[in-house]
């Protein structure tokens, strides 16, 4: 498809004493309209959902019920906010267009407001005790990010992201997927030596200035981010993002689209709940390493036997059936979630014939992401939003460290036929 390009013409810039307007190369297109509802998919994405939450309900209790409607409004709220890391990333190294990265601050700075009382106060439902832990720093977590943001643009995709893409119909990211549980899963295999390897405990701002300070500092840091953020997009005046097409009025909350920051209040917001209902932080990845071990046991091979999986509570999620595994719950609810909400906005659909080296960037990209998700100890949900929101030092190196990635994978796009923004494009 043909790029338009225009002229670079920066919109007004507007410096206040404490606040910056960022510019872009001129003014964003306006959205195309919605296509009408899918109705056979919505309907089917429908039943379904209702289905495994009564069976889940029923069978295993309102604990891990509530798991799995977290995940539901998660991916309902992922694929009409069209949340994500890597395109954000892409935008920000590629062109500097600040927006995406500017919604994650919003939206960590969300999670910190909620999981802070519940950490403080002790607070959690169904007999949950809130644990923030401080994740280990160490070669593992410079390296592993490292390789899961090489991973994220190889794939175009996060670990979140890759959920909701997938409920949405979109095939070309099944590769990714794949790749992101077999590298997860191989992870665990060679935990042994990765534990061997240089690092220190972690930091948990809590533990030194108490749960309001922690809250305090990482508000403030963010908020650095933000202005940081419109200053470099001031320089660069890239171009706007591409709208995604949006329906009007009241029927924009459930056919969507809705803003960025709308979104990061959303996700934000249920990130701390996932935090109260289970007591310990959002995440994915940990359910993909347990699909692929189940994967491998059902073809004979035994990973049971490894360190990893005899490891507790490890051995007992392998054990047991994955309805009762949280983190398999909320993600089978996101890739649902999202079903519902592309369908209702007109956008669930296959996709088509993929060209064979996109292919390999996503299968490629998805291994990356899982090794290096495993390696530092989680992705941009496990990792960033959940050492960020709760207070631990690891959350911010890890987020460094996989923008470091970022820019390596920004270069090796083009191998794989993989086109980036450029600053004289007319959307990115």
């Amino acid at each position: 498809m043909a790029v338009r390009r225009v002229p670079v013409i920066p919109t007004d810039v507007r410096v206040g004493r404490a606040f910056v307007v960022p510019s872009t190369s001129c003014a964003p297109p306006l959205p195309d309209p919605q296509s009408p509802v899918n109705r056979v998919p919505l309907l089917v994405a429908g039943v379904l959902a209702v289905a495994a939450t009564a069976v889940v309900w029923s069978s295993h209790g309102a604990r891990f019920g509530t798991y799995l409607g977290l995940g539901l409004l998660l991916g309902v709220s992922l694929f009409h906010s069209r949340f994500g890391f890597a395109s954000g990333w892409l935008r920000l190294v590629s062109v500097g267009n600040g927006a995406g990265l500017r919604a994650q601050a919003l939206m960590l700075g969300t999670a910190a407001t909620v999981i802070a009382p519940i950490a403080s106060g002790g607070l959690g439902l169904f007999g949950a005790t809130p644990v923030a832990r401080a994740g280990d720093i160490g070669v593992p977590l410079v390296v592993g990010a490292a390789l899961f943001g090489v991973g994220m643009q190889l794939a175009g995709s996060c670990a979140s992201g890759t959920l909701f893409a997938v409920g949405a119909g979109q095939t070309s990211i099944l590769p990714a997927l794949a790749g992101f549980v077999a590298g997860s899963v191989l992870g665990t295999g060679f935990q042994p030596v990765v534990d061997r390897l240089p690092g220190v405990g972690g930091v948990l701002l809590a533990d030194h200035v108490g749960w309001f300070g922690s809250w305090a500092v990482t508000v403030g840091v963010l908020l650095a981010v933000v202005v940081a953020t419109a200053v470099v997009q001031n320089r660069r005046v890239p171009p706007p993002e591409e709208p995604v097409p949006t329906a009007r009025g009241f029927a924009r909350l459930y056919r969507g689209s809705w803003s960025l920051p709308a979104g990061a209040l959303v996700v934000g917001a249920l990130a701390g709940l996932v935090f109260l209902a289970s007591g310990a932080v959002w995440g994915v990845t940990s359910g993909y390493s347990l699909w692929g071990a189940k994967v491998l046991q059902g073809v004979g091979l035994h990973p049971e036997q490894w360190q990893f999986w005899r490891d507790q509570p490890n051995a007992a999620a392998l054990a047991g059936p994955l309805l009762r595994d949280r983190t398999s719950l909320t993600n089978f609810g996101i890739m649902i979630g999202a079903a519902v909400a592309s369908a209702a906005a007109g956008g669930w659909r296959l996709g088509g014939a993929v060209p064979w080296r996109v292919v390999v960037a996503s299968l490629l990209g998805g291994l990356l992401m899982g090794v290096g998700a495993r390696m530092s100890g989680g992705c941009t949900i496990g990792a960033l939003l959940g050492g960020i929101s709760t207070g631990s030092l690891h959350g911010w190196l890890w987020a460094a460290c996989a923008l470091g990635g970022t820019y390596l994978g920004l270069r090796l796009r083009p191998a794989f036929g993989l086109t980036n923004p450029k600053p004289d494009h007319g959307t990115c």
